[in-house]
């Protein structure tokens, strides 16, 4: 191997890069079969029975895994400089040299095992630049970014982190260097809420969760919009996410001229609750969408007004409602509830019904197939509730970017756990108890019916060749 190879071979290894594989080698069947050597050689029984004889540290400052990452990154430091110079240390070639060695610098960087001292070799022209371990970088391989970054997605503060790593790795991060960690998402997180979108989308829902955000010296509540879109075949997108900064009517409206701009020309249904200025925004930027009232929601709503012990038989007494088979049913079912004893006992939990008649409406036109989709935002609920236990400890957000941030890491976690329990389960004779995908790539059950549904009460809205 020569001198150039070696140090690229020890930079991928040092990074925790997966070396190509050999013609005929599946990906990583070089680095298992390196490692199958070293336990048939015997080499790591004997290291470990001198780890049980306390004679050796696997771990922590001085441990054997921190040294031989040393002894690796100092050896490929090595080798980039003997490239670099276009002679090996001590090779006669190298005599009368321009440039020659130049001793070496301290330098401690971190990792995901802890702090490793090294010794940097220099040249004298000062021209050396090695890509091991750059100039002015403290941090080796996307272990510990990696780490940083999973620990604040689950809901873990700067501090937090900076006590954590100090505590299992021994490692010293400051709060800047944990904020520039995270922070070097924003980009990608703004590319993800500025990409294109499909044309047309059946059915979208809007839920809501509250955050706590620092507006100079005051902290105030603030709502973080989460739109979920349903496309044509049946699979759901987390479209956005948007932090209420203005008043309803005008935020909604920049909220679906965004959308416009990037792509949306069509929403056949939008599912929301209550939250101002949105259906008047939406038929303004997309004048055929129907705004339906998410029914769930309607119901638990008027179940404020009613007593714990006189939940149950309200729930039954409004199942004719919005199981009615036309809104003039729905009509007549509702004045006969509010003629009741119950109605009479709840006049709020009757007048929650009737503010919202003229969205609840719409629903009961669909058929079964439809209504079955559109009942509920428990989609988009289920999301939230993974994600209120990830803000629950936050304490407040210095800005909104901060929030969509946290949502989109919390997110792209939660759907990356998942996958990693679907891998591990796949191919196993008995049914898997990982859970599937929770929103984004998820498909509807039912889709197919309800879509053809769809395009019978929506003539010509849907492209032809979906259905």
């Amino acid at each position: 191997m020569t001198t150039s190879t070696r140090a690229e071979a020890m930079t991928g290894a040092a990074s925790g890069e997966a070396g190509a594989a050999r013609p005929g080698e599946t990906p990583l069947a070089g680095e298992r079969a390196a490692v199958q050597q070293l336990v048939d050689s015997g080499w790591l029984d004997s290291l470990f029975d001198r780890v049980d004889a306390g004679e050796l540290r696997l771990t922590g400052d001085g441990g054997f895994i921190p040294e031989m990452i040393k002894a690796v990154l100092e050896r490929g430091l090595q080798a980039e400089q003997a490239d670099h110079l276009g002679y090996e240390k001590g090779d006669p070639a190298g005599r009368g040299s321009p440039n020659v060695r130049n001793g070496t610098s301290a330098k401690t960087v971190l990792s995901e095992v802890g702090p490793i001292p090294l010794e940097v070799p220099r040249d004298r022209a000062g021209t050396f630049e090695p890509r091991l371990v750059p100039k002015g970088s403290r941090r080796v391989g996307n272990g510990l970014d990696e780490m940083i970054i999973s620990l604040y997605a689950g809901g873990m503060t700067v501090r937090d982190i900076g006590h954590h790593l100090r505590r299992t790795l021994g490692v010293e991060v400051s709060h800047e260097t944990i904020s520039k960690i995270t922070d070097a998402v924003l980009e990608e997180v703004k590319a993800w809420q500025s990409r294109p979108l499909d044309p047309v989308w059946p059915l979208v829902y809007v839920d809501a969760l509250v955050v706590k955000v620092r507006d100079g010296n005051v902290v105030t509540n603030k709502a973080a919009h989460l739109v979920l879109g349903v496309d044509l075949d049946g699979v759901k997108h987390v479209l956005g996410i948007w932090v209420q900064a203005a008043e309803g009517a005008k935020f909604w409206a920049g909220v679906c001229a965004e959308l416009a701009n990037r792509g949306v020309q069509d929403i056949l249904i939008a599912c929301c609750d209550g939250l101002t200025g949105l259906p008047d925004a939406i038929e303004a930027t997309f004048p055929h969408t129907v705004v339906q009232t998410c029914v769930v929601h309607l119901i638990r709503a008027s179940m404020r007004f009613v007593s714990y012990g006189d939940r149950k038989a309200v729930a039954a007494a409004l199942k004719p409602v919005y199981t009615a088979a036309s809104p003039d049913a729905a009509e007549t079912a509702l004045l006969a509830l509010a003629d009741s004893e119950l109605g009479r006992r709840y006049p709020g939990m009757v007048a929650t019904w009737e503010r919202s008649w003229e969205r609840f409406t719409p629903f009961l036109a669909f058929p079964p197939e439809v209504r079955k989709i559109i009942y509920t935002t428990n989609a988009i609920e289920s999301l939230n509730y993974q994600l209120r236990k990830i803000i629950k400890n936050r304490g407040h957000f210095p800005n909104d970017d901060a929030v969509v941030k946290l949502l989109w890491l919390s997110i792209r976690d939660i759907e990356d756990k998942r996958a990693r329990d679907r891998a591990r389960e796949a191919g196993r004779r008995k049914h898997g108890k990982a859970a599937g995908r929770l929103i984004e790539g998820r498909p509807t059950q039912g889709w197919t019916q309800a879509l053809n549904a769809l395009a019978i009460a929506y003539p010509g809205r849907i492209p032809q060749g979906v259905t």
